[in-house]
């Protein structure tokens, strides 16, 4: 195997060499053309603190943009080998374009990371000590995120809690898919078929020794997020219902709870009547019960068919993704 030089910019260039210990950083793309250079520049001298003990490859998962990111990064690969591309077919979304990064992934270590430099660089070479002692997963912790805006924070908090209420195996708090995970979690990681999933959940529910980095979240540098609220919440969703079955073991509680209580309602009516007669009848009270019954059962009913879509999905067997093209060192 033959030495790469790689020459991002003026001032900063990344070697790989043979028979290295490999570090592969996956970074899933859409409509990111403006951000790969910025990325790349910034990137370069962090991988380059880690040669000669560790060679650094990035990964970019272009998940079917629409402008020119594809021909962005394939403008830097012309003089820079270690820079690998998979194209998926369309947008799939971010979840199963990591998924892709990891099928493709070749490092004895990995890092996902967004393009948009949010996921501060300067901190992968702590994360890669703390593998070299032993950690097979080190997680990456925001303990600021003032750079988020107000309802944001809110709603990341809201979402920690209650899907660690209710999940089996709860995830770490402010801690997204940046993180750095062994060949060996890798590899478990790829044996799992779900189609529907939350990646940061199978993060933790794969055990192995974990350790821990913080970081303070930077401001997005180029570019404007496509995760929307109604993106975020579809991903909050899709984790606790793929993590858990506690939201029907609740509902089989409750509906036994209301069942009792509608069951003494009625011993009340029927000994009340036969005792006392009957009273001017409550028109009110009885629009009110119904109302609250129904709505109940409409919500339960809802929970059900979310449970019920996931196995539809799950038993298609569609692949999560489709790679239209690969270009780099294997392509």
């Amino acid at each position: 195997m033959s030495i790469v030089k790689l020459n991002l910019s003026s001032d900063a260039s990344l070697v790989v060499g043979p028979k290295q210990t490999v570090l592969t950083l996956i970074v899933p793309v859409y409509n990111e053309q403006n951000a790969i250079g910025p990325f790349l520049d910034a990137m370069t001298p962090i991988l380059n603190q880690l040669v000669p003990a560790i060679a650094g490859e990035i990964l970019f998962v272009n998940d079917g943009s629409r402008d020119g990111t594809e021909f962005a990064i394939r403008s830097f690969m012309e003089a820079n080998p270690a820079i690998r591309l998979v194209n998926l077919s369309r947008n799939f979304g971010k979840e199963a374009a990591l998924c892709a990064g990891l099928e493709h992934a070749r490092g004895d270590a990995v890092i996902p990371v967004d393009v948009d430099l949010q996921d501060e660089p300067n901190i992968i070479p702590e994360m890669v000590e703390k593998w070299q002692q032993g950690a097979q997963i080190v997680n990456a912790r925001r303990n600021d995120r003032s750079s988020d805006s107000w309802a944001k924070r809110t709603t990341a908090r809201a979402f920690y809690r209650a899907f660690n209420a209710l999940a089996d195996y709860p995830i770490p708090s402010d801690v997204g898919d940046f993180r750095l995970l062994d060949r060996q979690v890798v590899d478990v990681l790829r044996t799992m078929g779900e189609r529907v999933r939350l990646n940061k959940a199978l993060f933790s529910w794969v055990g192995f020794k974990t350790d821990e980095v913080t970081f303070v979240r930077q401001a997005r540098t180029q570019g404007r997020t496509t995760m929307n609220y109604w993106r975020l919440w579809g991903m909050a969703l899709d984790g606790i219902i793929g993590s858990t079955t506690k939201p029907l073991r609740i509902w089989t509680y409750l509906g036994t709870g209301l069942g009792l209580l509608s069951l003494l309602y009625a011993m009340y009516i029927f000994f009340s009547t036969l005792l006392f007669g009957i009273d001017v009848p409550g028109y009110a009270s009885l629009i009110l019960l119904i109302l609250t019954f129904g709505g109940l059962n409409l919500f339960a009913i809802g929970i059900l068919g979310e449970y019920i879509g996931r196995i539809l999905t799950e038993v298609r067997e569609r692949p999560m993704f489709v790679v239209r093209s690969t270009y780099g060192a294997e392509d």
